[in-house]
């Protein structure tokens, strides 16, 4: 079997997650119907979702599930900004900014986009500093100039490409004075930092509908199935729903729930928080064993990301390697057995450079020649071995390649 080093992609479905979505498959029921069968299934649902609450700082009605975490991040930032408009003190609707921190995930940004070309939504980007973190000094300065006219602020809680953690607890606080609603994407921290979003808002103090009022993570980042995700809703929280017809989930997302999934979401989840400490401190160990061997093992390689053991996620490890392809690197490495990811997003097939390594400052190459190593709860000390062994080889051919020429035919 392959070494796999893709968890930040998807990470391997849990036993306890894999015997609990058998379990329910079997119940047979509409958790929307009254009769006796109907309402089994609900209270496994039901159940399920306050487990994973639990995990979350928060209450079972304020976890709203979804297909995935890119609907969560979807219904939250058009959610929001559809309901800001609606209810600005002297109605004129004007409420059209929109604060987002430079390389965020597509989820984000695609949809920031779709809000601005469709809607009219104004996009004030908040640019990062050298290791990938928001500048906090920029966004304090424009919730300062344009509070009464920003309908919502997004962002990740850590870095899904180069795993540097933001500020969000500073984040929250600055959201919460200026009455501005906060939307995190935690689908890559979830599983590997605590997460209390309860915690945050009573630290923060944040008022009704203020500060950190919505929250993105994903089952199968964390040992739960694909096809289900949940969007943490704090009860004050005013939103706009994307999908209509049936009203369940408080009429923020109607249709036909899966039972079966939110039990393995929810096995999942638990599994994750009862190992949590001891887990993480796994993972930091295996992460700064790769980074330590992969520099001494091939020149011109440079970390991505903060650099500090507490900076980053546990589990990522984020690299470029001077005149190398990325796409070059990981299918040598997949030749030799061992999975990982480049660190650039794919448009229509063409390999483009990280938008968040241009993010952070770096060039153009150091964004084409990066790659994502990123462990997970059965990475082991061989997985890492092995990448370290693997790595000089394939290094040294995609050397010899060099970086690819940008044009090609269809450009003349």
């Amino acid at each position: 079997m392959a070494v796999y080093l893709d968890h930040a992609a998807t990470t391997p479905m849990r036993p306890e997650a894999i015997d609990a979505m058998v379990d329910a498959m079997r119940l047979v029921g509409n958790p929307a119907s009254i009769h006796s069968a109907g309402q089994h299934a609900k209270r496994v649902l039901e159940e399920s979702r306050e487990r994973i609450a639990a995990t979350l700082g928060v209450d079972g009605i304020e976890v709203v599930f979804t297909g995935n975490g890119t609907e969560a991040v979807n219904l939250a930032i058009k959610g929001l900004w559809w309901s800001r408009q609606a209810s600005t003190p002297d109605g004129s609707g004007a409420r059209r900014r929109i604060l987002v921190p430079a390389g965020e995930h597509h989820a984000t940004v695609d949809t920031v986009e779709w809000l601005a070309t469709h809607e009219g939504a104004v996009v004030d980007e908040v640019p990062l500093d050298g290791v990938g973190r928001l500048r906090l000094d920029v966004l304090e300065r424009l919730l300062d100039e344009h509070a009464a006219s920003v309908a919502l602020v997004t962002m990740l809680w850590a870095n899904n490409e180069v795993g540097t953690i933001q500020p969000v607890a500073e984040v929250a606080r600055l959201t919460a004075a200026a009455g501005v609603p906060l939307h995190v994407d935690a689908v890559s921290a979830y599983g590997q930092v605590p997460i209390d979003v309860r915690g945050i808002r009573r630290d923060t103090q944040a008022p009704r509908g203020a500060g950190l009022v919505a929250l993105s993570v994903s089952a199968h980042k964390i040992g739960g199935p694909t096809g289900i995700g949940a969007l943490v809703l704090d009860r004050s929280a005013s939103l706009e729903p994307l999908i209509h017809g049936g009203g369940q989930q408080r009429k923020v997302r109607s249709g036909t729930q899966d039972v079966a999934a939110a039990a393995a979401f929810a096995a999942a989840a638990e599994a994750v928080q009862s190992a949590l400490p001891e887990d993480a401190a796994r993972m930091a160990g295996l992460r700064d064993r790769l980074i330590s061997g992969a520099l001494a093992a091939v020149p011109g390689v440079h970390l991505s990301g903060d650099p500090t053991a507490d900076g980053r996620l546990p589990g990522n490890v984020h690299l470029s390697f001077d005149g190398c392809e990325g796409d070059s690197l990981l299918f040598l490495l997949d030749a030799a057995g061992v999975a990982v990811s480049t660190g650039s997003a794919c448009q229509a097939g063409v390999p483009e450079p990280s938008h968040v390594l241009m993010a952070m400052g770096r060039t153009e190459a150091d964004a084409r020649g990066a790659l994502r190593i990123t462990l997970g709860h059965d990475s082991t000390d061989a997985d890492v071995e092995a990448f370290l062994a693997a790595l000089p080889a394939a290094h040294a051919q995609a050397a010899k390649a060099g970086l690819a020429a940008r044009a090609t035919s269809f450009d003349r």
